[in-house]
């Protein structure tokens, strides 16, 4: 049993410093949507649409991930020490 509480620790922390590292990376988006829909209304429908594909969309979902990975480890190592 020691020895899965190691590993589990050691993936926590790996993920700690991925969440960290992705958070970081994210841009802030300054942009205020308002002025773009006035500007060019297909641009931003198109840019929308794939928002996803983009760096900044793969980003956004891998912080996501890796947030629902810590606090699944958060609860599943809070488990383990009580027991």
């Amino acid at each position: 049993m020691e020895i899965a509480k190691n590993i589990l620790i050691v993936i926590y922390l790996i993920v700690c410093v991925a969440l960290i590292l992705t958070t970081v990376m994210q841009n802030k988006d300054s942009r205020n949507s308002m002025e773009d829909v006035a500007e060019n209304p297909r641009a931003n429908k198109y840019f929308e649409k794939n928002k996803s594909r983009t760096k900044s969309g793969k980003i956004q979902k891998n912080t996501i991930i890796l947030g629902a990975l810590f606090a699944v480890l958060t609860v599943v190592l809070g488990i383990i020490y009580v027991l």
